[in-house]
């Protein structure tokens, strides 16, 4: 028996119709199939129009209907297919235009789908719209079911409605936010004038086990849920750092409404590059945080506390296996057991120093995409951070070199030696013991790891994930990799390096 789950809204408009649509884009992709049923006039096309133009960016998209058309495809954050069914007389005929099989990594939108019910697949979320003419003329009712592996995302968005009813935001505009590699999505809603952030980040599911009965994110201690995020974020604030604050969280579903930064970044032009007042302040940030005793506990609600992971030699290997797993396979080269062992005794002996040096909160993504600039409040308070549901216990040069050998956009080397220098003197000014060049050898050491994971991690997003767009940042992360590799201490590396992994595509 196919697994269902069902439930109905009352839409007392197009408005209510497009937040509906709004709701369910945060929990669907490529691949998911969206069936909207129902009689002439009950709105079906203007519940595709809304998902459609919300995916989009444009409340002015044209988004005719598809009735004589029957197909209307479109390239948005990924491919999108609307076709209306209506004229179809039997099955067969969906092979004739392209629509059986449907499109591989695209998100389906079908209206009159009981014209061909054999061709649908058995995963998919159907709509069943109908009048209520006793409610007004706009007013419509949504029966909404998910059928087999879509009867979650269906469970899922029932949540997530009742969150934003019992939060008070069920009426507010709902505008697409840009996502990132992870599973989390995001929308900006409008309310009494002001904006919030809403973040839906569903538990991460458990990938294939790894070693030690452990997945690839158990081993390198990435967040598992929302509850990282909420402990880190309220931790930096009441130390006076710029983190969003919370104004409603479903801990266990993993709905959060946030403090709105809005959208000023460290970053101007095209192709984008740093700007340097903003970059000195992100810098000023690191310094500032890394002079602190910081707690390696925090309280997460009053009966509960959350314990930040510790960033250790197990978890560092791991992610830099990743090159020897995705990025080298995929440039030809296959590495023997022999280079294996090569790579991992090497990097256990630079990683000595790192792990024994004082450990701080690594927020671990704290580079450009993820930096907004408060051009209205001073001081470090400035820079607000809003990707850290990952941090973990590690070396201080780990976020610097984040920061510095920006993975998204070319730093120059001239700033990144000045703004290296800076948080130096920053260190040096509160604490006559800071080795200069202890910290140099050990930035060295961590922008080697964390570039040598990048380049695994982009291939794997490429060949695993078919989100080939990362692939045009590897060449930029083998020049920082090899500025890296100049520190003395890292000769050995580098020679290996040379030997044994051939540069990316240019």
């Amino acid at each position: 028996m196919t697994v269902s789950a069902t439930f109905s809204v009352a839409l007392a408009n197009e408005t209510a119709t497009a937040h509906l649509m709004a709701d369910l884009a945060l929990l669907v992709g490529p691949g998911d199939v969206i069936t909207l049923s129902g009689d002439l006039g009950a709105g079906k096309t203007a519940a595709a129009r809304a998902m459609i133009r919300y995916l989009a960016g444009d409340d002015a998209l044209e988004v005719p209907s598809p009735t004589f058309t029957l197909a209307q495809n479109y390239e948005l954050p990924f491919p999108i297919l609307h076709a209306d069914l209506y004229r179809i007389n039997d099955a067969s005929e969906l092979e004739e235009i392209g629509l059986s099989p449907l499109p591989e990594g695209t998100l389906a939108l079908i209206e009159w789908p009981e014209r061909a019910p054999d061709a649908l697949p058995s995963d998919r979320i159907d709509i069943a719209l109908s009048h209520r003419p006793s409610f007004g003329s706009a007013a419509r009712a949504a029966a909404i079911t998910g059928y087999g592996k879509a009867a979650a995302q269906v469970e899922r968005l029932r949540a997530l409605r009742q969150f934003l009813e019992n939060a008070g935001f069920m009426d507010s505009g709902r505008a697409r936010m840009p996502g990132d590699a992870s599973t989390r999505s995001y929308a900006r809603l409008t309310h009494d004038g002001g904006t919030v952030i809403l973040m839906n980040s569903p538990p991460r599911p458990d990938g294939p086990v790894i070693r030690d009965g452990k997945s690839y994110s158990a081993l390198v201690h990435l967040a598992e849920d929302v509850r990282p995020f909420v402990a880190i974020a309220n931790g930096l604030r009441e130390r006076g750092f710029s983190a969003p604050a919370i104004h409603h969280a479903d801990l266990d579903q993993g709905f959060l409404i946030t403090e709105d930064f809005g959208g000023a970044g460290v970053v101007e032009g095209d192709p984008p590059r740093p700007i340097a007042e903003r970059y000195e302040a992100a810098t000023d940030v690191l310094a500032a945080l890394h002079r602190e005793v910081l707690p390696e506990t925090l309280p997460l609600t009053p009966h509960a506390s959350y314990a930040i992971p510790v960033f250790d030699a197990d978890a560092l290997l791991t992610e830099m296996a990743l090159m020897l797993d995705w990025y080298l396979p995929d440039r030809g080269a296959e590495p023997t057991e022999e280079q294996r062992t090569e790579f991992t005794t090497m990097w256990r002996q630079l990683l000595v120093k790192p792990l024994a040096s004082p450990r701080t909160w690594a927020i671990r993504d704290y580079h450009s995409p993820n930096l907004i600039w408060l051009g209205e409040r001073t001081g470090i308070a400035r820079v607000g951070i809003i990707d850290l549901q990952d941090a973990v216990l590690g070396p201080v040069t780990y976020d610097l070199a984040s920061l510095l050998q920006d993975a998204r956009i070319d730093v120059p080397e001239q700033l990144e030696l000045a703004l290296l220098t800076r948080y130096i003197k920053a260190r040096r000014a509160t604490d006559n013991s800071f080795d200069p060049a202890g910290c140099a050898e050990l930035y060295a050491i961590m922008s080697a790891q964390r570039n040598t994971k990048l380049l695994g991690i982009f291939a794997r997003l490429n060949r695993r994930d078919g989100k080939p767009q990362y692939l045009r940042h590897q060449p930029r992360i083998w020049a920082y990799l090899n500025r890296s590799l100049a520190h003395p201490a890292l000769a050995g590396l580098r020679d290996w390096y040379a030997a044994n992994v051939p540069p990316p595509v240019s």
